[in-house]
């Protein structure tokens, strides 16, 4: 007879065993008290100023709205003295006793001000103090003074703080009430602690119940200004999509025109030279190509569906071409190069490609006829660009702009954190001047 052998499985050591959801109902509910009276009982948490931006206090006088700001301290001193008061009238310890009672009153519901929960603290310390004092037979274990100090503490640190601090404060009140009546109050004929704990529950239900409608109000605030945060932003892409429908059928509509016209002209006359066949052949090739510019720009804010082109953005390789057709439009260019020539990143690339680009369509606008220099400088901090042409020459008049053209350029050279200057040269030309920094890493990690 062939034996089994038997597996032995051993718990693995140091495991937690899981708890039953009453005990982490409980450490839940240990540790929400130890934080909320506990940790840092007595840290300094001053009372902020009343605002004074309210329907009332707004109208107040200007000298008169400088001291309102201290109404809500006002209040609490003009109750501590009150209490102070009727704690030093209601002992029958002598005036030692309530001159005693009425300063540790004082003191407890002042100290509200700065240190809220240490504030309970001390009013729990003075009710035993009070009672050993001047005790009454017929109040207990709160005598009047300690009765009123007590709520008035317990009512200013709830509104301070949250509804479970409010809730820990009875809580432990109660327990403090319990004990007293089972192991003091053996030999005295009445006690309010019933009268303590509804009365305290009343008032700390009601000031929960401000604390959470102030909180929903807030939170309904905060969700009315994201909304309307929203609604404007959703307006405004709305009106800009409407903006760019409208720019790109117009342009696009005139754009196609010319295309169309400029391919039609030459066939109109009859044996057209050659350098008129191709000044056509240039209007229909740039036509062309700013309708497709167009439509791939306006195209991003035209449908929520756009896909982008996969054709690359272009970069300062493909300005050759760029220069060849602009010379095709009657613009004499030279370029330059100076340093080592390397790829940088594509947004230095883009930029540098726009940036020549806008100037030398400048130059055909406002100079027509002259003649222009394209410098590029590849230094060891950055890319180096200098576009400058002569002053107007021949018998076309310059084409005025509105100015966006510089604005487009420097708001490149701003978003690269680079440099640009632009303005006129002393023979009557303009010169474009700019600067973009590139980082030691973004190089490396272009190469």
């Amino acid at each position: 007879m062939t034996e089994t052998p038997q597996t032995q499985t051993t718990p693995p050591q140091g495991g937690d065993k899981p708890h039953s959801p009453e005990y982490r109902l409980a450490q839940d509910a240990l540790r929400g008290l130890r934080q909320d009276l506990f940790h840092d009982a007595f840290a300094y948490r001053p009372l902020p100023r009343m605002r004074v931006d309210g329907p009332i206090s707004r109208r107040l006088p200007g000298r008169l709205r400088e001291y309102a700001v201290w109404a809500p301290h006002a209040v609490v001193a003009a109750i501590g003295v009150w209490v102070m008061l009727f704690a030093d009238a209601t002992n029958e310890a002598g005036d030692f006793g309530g001159m005693v009672t009425g300063i540790l009153s004082l003191a407890a519901i002042l100290l509200t001000l700065v240190r809220p929960v240490g504030a309970f603290w001390a009013s729990f310390a003075v009710t035993p103090v009070t009672a050993v004092i001047g005790t009454t037979w017929g109040n207990w274990p709160w005598l009047p003074g300690a009765f009123a100090t007590h709520l008035v503490v317990l009512t200013v640190v709830a509104i301070r703080t949250r509804p479970r601090t409010a809730a820990w404060m009875w809580a432990l009140t109660a327990v403090y009430g319990i004990l007293a009546e089972a192991v003091f109050g053996s030999g005295h004929y009445g006690t309010n602690s019933p009268t303590m704990l509804l009365s305290s529950a009343l008032i700390l239900l009601f000031v929960a119940v401000l604390h959470i409608r102030r909180t929903a109000e807030q939170e309904v605030t905060a969700q009315q200004t994201v909304t309307a945060h929203e609604r404007s932003k959703r307006t405004l892409l709305e009106e800009r999509t409407t903006i760019a429908r409208e720019l790109h059928d117009v342009v696009a509509h005139h754009m196609s025109v010319v295309a169309i016209q400029a391919e039609a002209a030459p066939y109109r006359v009859e044996n057209p030279p050659p350098e008129l066949e191709h000044a056509f052949a240039v209007i229909r090739e740039n036509a062309v190509i700013a309708l497709s510019e167009l439509r791939r720009v306006l195209g991003v804010v035209r449908a929520e569906d756009y896909e982008a082109p996969e054709a690359p953005q272009p970069t300062l390789t493909d300005l050759d071409g760029l220069l060849t057709n602009v010379r095709n439009a009657g613009l004499t260019v030279e370029k330059v190069v100076t340093g080592a020539v390397r790829e940088l990143p594509q947004g230095i690339e883009l930029s540098a490609y726009r940036i020549v680009q806008e100037a030398l369509s400048n130059s055909l606008r406002h100079a027509p006829g002259a003649s222009a220099r394209v410098e590029i400088g590849y230094v060891l901090g950055g890319l180096g660009l200098r576009i400058v042409n002569g002053p107007a020459t021949g018998l076309v008049k310059p084409s005025p702009g509105a100015g966006h053209g510089v604005t487009g350029m420097r708001e490149r050279v701003s978003m690269l954190n680079g440099e640009m200057t632009a303005g006129a040269t002393d023979d009557g030309g303009y010169e474009v001047a700019v600067f973009l920094p590139v980082p030691a890493s973004a190089t490396e990690d272009s190469a």
